[in-house]
């Protein structure tokens, strides 16, 4: 048995189940600032600063007292001093092509010591016991399940899990510190949680309106009061943010003790998953799943079923984060980015930009959000997204597939499929807020649905291109919605090549609306059989449409 730290979270115990999904829908639609006012309840509170210079594992003088390992151990330090070309580059990285790796036995400790001196010996290959369960029931000072990955680790499984133990007190599963590498491959990581913070008023609907009015709007239309000039001025919220920006240089993005419950990259750090399943684990900040600060790249992954307090159920990204031929399924946040989160805006904390997202041949499908950005969110960010799926999201408060908010930050689909997303409030596909901008070609926004405005798209102040692509079927449901197609006050749409088709609003037009911005429609566009009309603008006409 191993010297591990056994020093855990005092409150780890006191947390609350996982919320049952569907649930917070529990409300219906009848009225958005009760629904949203679950997010208000906070519990706990973080301890410790998360950081590569975190305690030292008491295992490492333990490796060769514990039996396999230590005796692999050692040789292996003999053969590291003695043939360091065959362990290492010349700069003492670890090069994983010239070591076939260690066996680790399926037992928690022995993977743990394994860890220690890989990470004491410029890295290692580590094969995981096949059909194996490590169960870990105790972690570090600062809440880590396993040791903070300093050098090039790379784990290898088959049918293998690393799960945190049901019973346990509230930890991460991995951490990838300052300088480390972490190669994950055939693995499943499991139960991750870590401790709640209070939200202080950082309720959905108080940061959306750091970006729109539109609930608030969506409130005066209700009550039978003018809306569209809430829509028109300027975000009620946006005060908040500049004066937390006045005489301030933003910050280099750093996480917090309670961000990434599955998997936590650190700003300097990196890492590769590949053929791995990161599942229900539940963060008390950002990323339930993943959280990324550094680099992070998933290839044929599944991101399912994780848990957020605040943005990315699944990932939450301040770096650079590359999905390739994944899926992110069944994620949930409370205010933004149930699948993806790319950028996070606060209230109680700083603000953290987005970084680069290149998202590819990848399922964003079925993940929910209380606040903006069902599926995809991108806040002062830049996310490209390329032959993939985007469908049967839901947001509350807008986006229900994708959301983009701030002046920087920057949407680009190609051969995107945005479809059956849901919203109560608005842009049931797509939502764009405070000059967001959102580059869509060869693109399908189809059969999405709202509670009020644009079903399809919703774009307050913001810009969207649409080429080669189609905005069809979409339905603003509910009984005062409009814009079934195109809702745009005072954004910018240019449709080239794209058809604006069998949309449905309750109220006129079922097609485009335009309030105060621009709407260029080219002569190869049609906007035609929208449902009860098919556009209306003021006070500009939108071009090129008839009835």
């Amino acid at each position: 048995m191993s010297n591990y730290l056994t020093e855990n979270n005092a409150e780890g115990s006191q947390v609350a189940p996982k919320r049952r999904r569907r649930l917070w829908l529990a409300s219906g639609v009848a009225g958005l600032t009760g629904v949203v006012s679950i997010a208000a309840v906070g519990i706990a509170t973080g301890a410790g600063a998360v950081g590569s210079e975190s305690l030292r594992w008491s295992t490492a003088q333990q490796v060769s007292k514990d039996g396999d390992l230590g005796a692999e151990g050692s040789e292996g330090a003999k053969d590291h001093k003695g043939k360091g070309d065959r362990a290492g580059d010349h700069r003492g990285r670890y090069d994983d092509t010239k070591d076939h790796g260690k066996e680790v036995p399926c037992d928690s400790d022995k993977l743990i010591q394994a860890m220690v001196f890989a990470n004491e010996n410029h890295g290692g290959v580590l094969h995981l016991a096949k059909g194996c369960t490590y169960k870990l029931t105790r972690s570090d000072a600062l809440g880590n399940g396993l040791p903070v990955v300093e050098e090039h680790v790379v784990l290898k499984g088959h049918d293998t899990k690393i799960v945190r133990d049901a019973t346990a007190d509230r930890f991460r599963i991995l951490n990838v510190g300052r300088g480390g590498h972490l190669t994950v491959k055939g693995l499943t990581i499991k139960g991750g949680q870590t401790v709640e913070v209070p939200v202080n008023g950082d309720t959905p609907e108080a940061v959306w309106s750091r970006f729109s009015n539109s609930a608030e709007a969506t409130r005066a239309a209700e009550a039978g009061k003018p809306y569209l000039p809430l829509l028109q001025a300027e975000p009620k919220g946006a005060a908040l943010k500049a004066a937390q920006a006045k005489g301030e240089v933003s910050p280099l993005a750093e996480p917090e003790p309670n961000d990434g419950a599955g998997v936590l990259v650190q700003p300097g750090g990196s890492a590769t998953f590949e053929e791995t399943h990161i599942v229900g684990n539940q963060a008390g900040g950002v990323g339930g799943g993943l959280a990324n600060f550094g680099k992070a790249s998933l290839h044929h992954t599944t991101v399912a079923d994780n848990t957020a307090f605040f943005y990315g159920g699944g990932i939450f990204n301040a770096g650079v984060l590359r999905v390739s031929k994944s899926k992110i399924h069944n994620n949930d946040a409370i205010i933004g980015g149930g699948g993806i989160a790319n950028g996070a805006a606060f209230i109680f904390r700083d603000d953290v930009d987005g970084g680069t997202v290149s998202i590819e041949k990848t399922e964003i499908v079925g993940n929910e959000v209380l606040g903006f950005g069902g599926g995809l969110l991108d806040i002062e960010g830049n996310t490209t997204v390329a032959y993939s799926k985007i469908t049967d999201n839901m947001a509350v408060l807008a986006g229900g597939g994708v959301a983009a908010a701030g002046d920087d930050s920057t949407i680009e689909l190609s051969h995107v499929e945005v479809a059956r997303n849901t919203t109560v409030g608005v842009g049931g596909g797509i939502a764009l807020a405070f000059g967001a901008i959102a580059n869509i070609e060869h693109s399908k926004v189809d059969d999405n649905k709202a509670g009020f405005f644009g079903a399809g798209v919703f774009n307050g102040t913001g810009a969207a291109t649409f080429r080669h692509s189609q905005i069809n079927g979409n339905r603003a449901v509910g009984p005062l919605g409009s814009g079934g197609g195109i809702f745009n006050v005072f954004g910018e749409i240019d449709l080239q090549k794209t058809k604006v088709a069998y949309n449905f609003a309750t109220l006129p037009p079922g097609g485009v609306f335009n309030f105060g911005g621009v709407v260029d429609v080219d002569d190869k566009s049609a906007i035609t059989a929208n449902k009860p009309t098919n556009c209306q603008g003021s006070p500009t006409p939108v071009p090129n449409c008839f009835g």
